[in-house]
């Protein structure tokens, strides 16, 4: 049966060395922030290009921990977009700050800056709140657009979040993602791009102060001695069995990366003359944690979705409801502010993901393309 993401095949791939590596911390039986945690925060920073990489528990609690680190909470306003996961917002909501929710740009997928900057402008005049983050999600694979957030987030004062949950492996100009934000962060879910065996995630930074910080909130709010607790912190650290599975698959991961990128190249040059295909702007690099075409309405989507099922072929929509839409956001004041989110509320209608992984076959992608077409 075709997999929308094919862990288990990378784990046939990756099994001798896998093994060995899950086997040795049960022989070393240092289960929790065992000698692998230490070592892959610094294959992860020297990765990812930065000075300071902290493990957590999940990508959630990687974008908490840069919240606290920022002291962001009641009466602060953060800049999230309204096509996204849940917990981009939710993160804010959880520390008592308000998110404001901006648009997104129709080919990438990523911040609108223009909506951006309109939604700062717009909370400085009504006077309620004061603008401390963006955050910029690196939507599928692909980095968002870090040098003209840059320019909104210096003029306006703000902090950069990189939410790279969905982005790690992808780059501008060679510049590597979970390196754009003053904080950023990413999640090792096991459908990620680098993804381990269970949950766990991680903030990147070159802010010593800000990293200390982290450091202390990820375990209950230690100071120097971890009986003495000198703030209110969260239980959240990497198993080391989730850091050696991560540490095996960190060593494929560039390998892995070029191939869901020729996979990537294989669905566009078929498809593109009868859907609307993702778009990589010139120096950009996409890790392809999903590969989403876009359909003219709802009903042609939900009618190709149903054709592809029929053929055993697994597909996902990410995401069906905007984040202003979402239930647990309805008496936000700040969900709508006076603009309207027309791009991520037509995505929501129209887009389709299709199977992505590094062992997609050639053969697999014809099948799924041919299948396509046929029901177009």
């Amino acid at each position: 049966m075709m997999q929308f993401r094919d862990l288990a095949k990378q784990y046939e791939v990756l099994k001798s060395d896998m093994d060995k590596a899950m086997l040795e911390v049960a022989s070393q039986s240092h289960y929790i922030m065992g000698p692998q945690v230490k070592e892959l925060e610094q294959q992860l920073a020297e990765y990812v290009g930065v000075k300071h990489c902290l493990t957590c528990a999940n990508g959630t609690d990687a974008l908490t921990l840069a919240l606290k680190a920022w002291g962001i909470g009641p009466g602060d306003a953060v800049f999230v977009p309204d096509f996204t996961f849940f917990a981009s917002a939710e993160v804010v909501a959880l520390e008592g700050a308000t998110p404001i929710f901006v648009d997104v740009d129709d080919t990438t997928f990523n911040v609108d800056v223009k909506s951006l900057e309109f939604a700062i402008q717009q909370t400085l005049a009504e006077g309620k709140l004061t603008p401390k983050v963006i955050v910029a999600v690196d939507l599928f694979g692909l980095p968002a657009n870090y040098p003209a957030v840059k320019t909104v987030a210096e003029k306006y004062g703000l902090f950069i979040l990189e939410d790279g949950a969905q982005g790690f492996g992808g780059s501008i100009n060679g510049q590597k993602s979970c390196s754009f934000g003053d904080i950023s962060t990413t999640s090792f879910f096991p459908a990620k791009p680098l993804g381990c065996y269970g949950d766990g995630g991680a903030v990147f930074t070159n802010n010593d102060e800000w990293a200390a910080l982290m450091n202390s909130y990820r375990v209950h709010g230690k100071g120097t001695d971890k009986y003495d607790n000198v703030r209110i912190g969260m239980n959240s650290r990497l198993d080391t069995l989730q850091a050696a599975i991560l540490q095996v698959k960190l060593r494929a991961f560039d390998d892995e990366v070029e191939r869901v990128n020729e996979v990537a190249r294989t669905y566009t040059r078929i498809l593109n003359k009868y859907v609307k295909t993702p778009v990589i702007p010139e120096d950009f690099r996409s890790s392809w944690a999903q590969y989403t075409i876009q359909l003219p309405d709802e009903a042609k989507r939900n009618n190709l979705q149903a054709a592809l099922k029929e053929a055993g072929i697994p597909s996902m929509v990410y995401y069906p409801k905007t984040m202003h839409a979402q239930t647990a956001f309805r008496n936000c004041q700040c969900s709508i502010l006076n603009y309207q989110l027309y791009t991520a509320g037509r995505l929501c209608s129209t887009v389709l993901s299709l199977p992505m992984h590094p062992y997609l076959e050639v053969s697999d992608i014809e099948f799924i393309c041919s299948t396509l077409i046929a029901s177009l």
